[in-house]
């Protein structure tokens, strides 16, 4: 796996647990959950994502099964949020939060390693 990828998976499991144990005393067990699921979900998109990509850099061309796959999570991602939705299975705050976790530790990561980049 890429680093870049495990040192976010780590940094938003280190955000996202203990945000949800907070929010699990003050607001309750149903939002600690949703913010669980969504940083799960988000993380789980991007280590697809990830792999897209380096199959995509790998073949110098986008083959159809990485566009097939790419769709594939995509689509199992929005069948996955609408179920739990039609459900009511998670709060819609507690989704948006993980997944917003997520993708400011994936700015900031991705920041950090364009700042340690050698200079030409």
């Amino acid at each position: 796996m890429n680093p870049l990828v495990r040192r976010t998976i780590r940094l938003s499991a280190i955000i996202l647990l203990p945000l949800s144990i907070f929010s699990a005393f003050l607001w309750g067990r149903r939002l600690a959950m949703s913010i669980l699921i969504g940083g799960i979900l988000g993380l789980v998109n991007l280590r697809g994502l990830a792999r897209g990509v380096e199959g995509l850099i790998g073949s110098h061309r986008p083959t159809g099964k990485i566009i097939f796959l790419s769709l594939l999570r995509l689509t199992a991602l929005a069948v996955i949020l609408g179920l739990l939705f039609y459900y009511q299975a998670v709060d819609v705050l507690g989704i948006l939060i993980g997944f917003t976790i997520v993708f400011a530790v994936i700015i900031k990561e991705g920041l950090r390693s364009v700042k340690d980049l050698p200079k030409e």
